[in-house]
Order: structure tokens, then C-alpha cells, then sequence
């Protein structure tokens, strides 16, 4: 049942993927540039989108899907069969039913964060580079590259591994945690349409307030995964120590950069998808 589960929540990430891409490549290229004063910089959404589509061309809002589109399903498999697994595991213990939630959510994101931190290594450095679509390298020759040049390991395929935990599993433990318990504090309608809005208003707080926490390691992934200041010289190494910099040589600002195209695709997006899983949940449990 668990496979079967995984299986719509997946196929409809694979729809929010060619469509919310351009915002990932924005969200992208905000949290890897640094300071104000480099005449390169975007200075605003708009600004990004129009030097993107003038400079790069339509498909350079594009760069990096292939990687997100490859990890989709186990990741979509990974993180609602290791959120029941986990949520039946907890339920075992003494923990309150909303603090199970939550660290259900937790343990899923952490177990998620490393099926895809790969992935996510190759997307940022295509995303990140502002060559003609045409002319960049392949996502294949991209992961080449980086397994040839610095290898499988913390520097290399799994560089930004620790950012990675920390991004997915404060979002999932904070996803799944507010929807299911404010859900539960919210009385439902016995209209279908109210049902359908109530719960769907609740997973897009849930995702627009996650994503506004989870935003720090999500710089700090980029920053890591990204192109370093000085090539040849890791200026990121770490979570932390990353966190710890940017807001030492930027302010607290830039540990939210990037804020606004993530909430526009992870708040609708993160609504439906846990619409889906519920849906579809409940289908199989009453007709499986």
C-alpha cells in the first residue's frame, strides 16, 4: 500500500516541477549571489526574470530540471512512506499526538535529505551557471564532472549534505506537524467545497510557514552547493559555519534570500500536494 501511495502525490510533482521550476532558478540565483554592490546582482523579482529571459533566453529558466525530475518519485516515496512508518513507530511512545507528528515529519525530511542531496548538488551548479542554456553542459556531464573532479563524497555529490538535513527535516517536521494538528483543531464542514478550502488553507500556512523557517539552511545548501567566491578555495565548508557567515558578512537579511519565489512554490504547492496524499490516503485505506 505504501507504493501505491507514493504513487499520485509523485506524478502530480512532476506537474509542480515544470511549472514552479523558474522560481527554483530564481530562488537559486538570489541566494548565491552575495552582497549588494556587485553591479551583476538582481536587485529585485522582476529584475531577475527579465535579465534571465534577455540574457539566457527562455530555457534558461529551465536549467537544472532534469535532476528534480529524476529524484521526484523516490523522493515523493521516500517522504510519505517514511512519514507513516516513522508516525506508527512514534505512536508507540509516550509522546503527545502532535509532538509524534512533528517528529515524524522530522525523521522523514532527515531520510529524504539524503536521497536527494545528489540530485540537488548537480540542479544548483546548472542553475547557477549564466551561460547561454545552449552552451552549458548536460546534467549528465555536470554530475561527471563533479565525481570525477571531487568525487562522491562531502566535497563532492554529497557536498552540503548537512544543510540539506537541516532544510528538509525543519520543513517536514513543521509541514506535516501544523497541518495535521491545526486540521484536527480546526472543526471540519460537512460541505464538500468548505472541507476542500479548509484543508487547503491550512496546507498552504503550512508550507508558506515552513518554508519562512527552513529558509537559513536553504541559503546556506546553495551557498555550499553553489560556486565559491574564489575558485579553487571552499569558502563554505559547513551548515553552520555558513549560516554563521553570511549573517557576519551580510546581515540577517541574506539568510532570507531567496524567500519569496520559494513561498510562491512551496505555499501552493506543498497545500495540494498534502491535499493529495490525504485524498488518496483515505481512498486506499477505505477500498484497499
Amino acid at each position: 500500500m505504501g507504493g501505491k501511495m507514493a504513487e499520485p502525490p509523485a506524478t502530480l510533482g512532476l506537474l509542480e516541477i515544470c511549472l514552479m521550476h523558474p522560481l527554483d532558478v530564481i530562488k537559486t540565483r538570489f541566494q548565491i549571489q552575495r552582497g549588494t554592490s556587485d553591479p551583476h546582482n538582481y536587485r529585485s523579482l522582476a529584475h531577475c526574470f527579465r535579465t534571465i529571459f534577455h540574457s539566457e533566453g527562455l530555457y534558461g529558466f529551465y536549467k537544472g530540471i532534469l535532476p528534480p525530475i529524476l529524484a521526484e518519485t523516490p523522493k515523493r516515496a521516500v517522504k510519505f512512506f517514511t512519514f507513516e512508518q516513522y508516525k506508527k513507530l512514534l505512536g508507540f511512545t509516550p509522546l503527545s499526538p502532535g509532538l509524534a507528528l512533528s517528529a515524524a515529519g522530522l525523521g522523514s525530511g532527515l531520510t529524504e535529505a539524503v536521497v536527494v542531496n545528489p540530485f540537488e548538488v548537480v540542479k544548483v551548479s546548472l542553475q547557477a551557471n549564466r551561460d547561454s542554456f545552449k552552451v552549458q553542459p548536460s546534467t549528465f556531464a555536470q554530475a561527471r564532472h563533479i565525481v570525477n573532479t571531487a568525487g562522491f563524497g562531502l566535497r563532492g555529490l554529497n557536498k552540503g549534505l548537512t544543510s540539506t538535513l537541516g532544510r528538509h527535516g525543519v520543513f517536514n517536521m513543521i509541514y506535516f506537524g501544523f497541518y495535521f494538528n491545526v486540521k484536527d483543531a480546526i472543526p471540519a464542514s460537512q460541505d464538500h467545497t468548505l472541507e476542500f478550502l479548509r484543508k487547503f488553507a491550512i496546507g498552504l500556512a503550512s508550507g508558506t510557514i515552513s518554508s519562512c523557517v527552513n529558509i537559513p539552511f536553504d541559503v546556506a545548501k546553495s551557498r555550499i552547493q553553489g560556486p565559491q567566491p574564489v575558485p579553487g578555495e571552499v569558502k563554505y565548508r559547513s551548515c553552520f559555519q555558513t549560516i554563521a557567515l553570511v549573517y557576519k558578512e551580510e546581515g540577517y537579511l541574506a539568510l532570507y534570500k531567496g524567500l519569496v519565489p520559494k513561498i510562491m512554490r512551496l505555499g501552493p504547492g506543498g497545500a495540494v500536494m498534502l491535499l493529495v496524499y490525504e485524498y488518496v490516503s483515505g481512498w486506499l485505506r477505505k477500498y484497499c
